[in-house]
């Protein structure tokens, strides 16, 4: 592995003011996220598809498009490609999921906070800090652990219990508030100052969006360096979202694909759909939205700083976002999983309900290839009873298990 960084510069998302790189930096001097520029010339010599070959099938494969320059920094709990699976039994026309389940913590987020420990270590910090619905906690605090370093978790009190408890375990102090995760990053940004600790909120630091565009480059070489019609993607501070479409502009400026894009989709709940009301007004920015409330808690995010980044990749890439209600979500969670034995998490089922609802719609055709993600493990979230038992001394009803099939 190279002991370099191809990282060229930083920029302002907003202003395009330009920034250096290799300091600790959270937002830029105009309060918008910071975005990692690379000298993609240097790339283009570098990594070429031939010499991803014989590489590890983990997103450090794709090193000279990431900004950890020592390797010795890279902080690892066994990161590896999550699958492409067909859904053509449940929903037909061409639709697989990507199911990011298969990471470690159980979830997308294992990339983002993968990469932002990662460099963490290499500038030297201790003491890192995040707001979180479950996952990103609980990603946090198992790469921090591996990184020797103090990590301090705050969540909504209603967060499953398995998060907060894997939260802990992994060894991150961790408690729960009496609000939402917009609540919450206010306790993690009023203790910067008073505890030193770093923040890792959603797209306050450069690097969690760097290690979710991997994604986006991982998808690609799957689909034989194509990208899909469409990316159903569940949008909560749409980090996501964001980094994939920053990589399918850097895999086309080093020759991996060409210019066609896919149609980004953020998937929201009718609960807590700020991005899908701004994308319906016309608008480039979103308004928070009170009194949020969902059963997809991933994506229960009142307001996002990066909503203009989102706003911002839909329109340029034909993409729309779109409502789902909890009963549709809870609905598709089921179908899934008993067509198909794909276990989603709410969220995840989310982006099965949002394809539905875009082909009921008119705004998407069967015919087109669709990728929906699936953030997390199922097994984290509460299920529907399945109360059924026998008594295995008495005599059994076998036309009532009968009835059953």
């Amino acid at each position: 592995m190279q002991d370099r960084s191809f990282v060229s510069h930083h920029i302002c998302s907003r202003t395009g003011e330009k920034l250096p790189a290799g300091e600790v930096q959270n937002l830029s001097p105009a309060g918008a996220p910071i975005l990692v520029q690379y000298d993609l010339d240097a790339v283009r010599s570098a990594m070429t598809r031939e010499k991803l070959t014989g590489r590890d099938l983990n997103f450090w494969r794709y090193r000279e498009l990431l900004p950890v320059s020592d390797p010795a920094n890279i902080v690892s709990l066994g990161e590896q490609f999550t699958p492409l699976v067909p859904l053509a039994g449940s929903l037909g026309g061409q639709v697989m999921v990507k199911d990011e389940s298969r990471l470690p913590t159980g979830s997308f987020k294992a990339r983002g906070l993968g990469m932002a420990v990662s460099m963490a270590k290499e500038l030297g910090l201790k003491k890192l800090a995040i707001p979180t619905n479950g996952n990103a906690g609980a990603a946090l605090s198992a790469y921090a652990s591996r990184a020797g370093m103090e990590a301090f978790v705050f969540c909504p009190d209603d967060t499953p219990d398995v998060n907060v408890k894997e939260t802990a375990l992994q060894g991150a102090h961790v408690w729960r508030v009496n609000g939402l995760i917009n609540d919450c990053g206010h306790i993690v940004g009023e203790g910067e100052k008073e505890m030193g600790w770093f923040n890792v909120a959603t797209l306050k630091e450069p690097y969690r969006v760097e290690g979710k565009k991997t994604m986006g480059i991982e998808l690609a070489e799957q689909l034989g360096w194509q990208v899909p019609d469409l990316i159903f993607y569940p949008t909560g501070g749409g980090t996501g979202l964001i980094g994939m479409w920053k990589a399918f502009d850097e895999l086309e400026a080093i020759g991996f694909i060409g210019p066609e894009r896919p149609r980004m989709v953020a998937v929201q709940s009718e609960g807590c759909a700020p991005i899908v009301r701004a994308w319906k007004a016309g608008k480039e920015e979103a308004e928070i939205w009170e009194n949020a409330s969902t059963a997809a808690a991933g994506i229960r995010v009142p307001v996002a700083l990066g909503d203009f980044l989102i706003l911002r990749a839909l329109k340029e890439s034909g993409g729309f976002a779109i409502a789902v209600d909890d009963d549709a979500i809870m609905a598709a969670q089921q179908q899934v999983g008993r067509e198909e034995g794909l276990l989603l998490c709410p969220e995840g089922a989310a982006t099965v309900a949002g394809y539905q609802a875009a082909l009921d719609q008119g705004l998407i055709s069967k015919s087109d290839r669709a990728v929906l993600f699936n953030c997390g493990n199922g097994l984290k979230y509460p299920m529907p009873p399945a109360a059924a038992s026998l008594d295995r001394h008495q005599p059994i009803d076998w036309g009532a298990i009968a009835s059953t099939s």
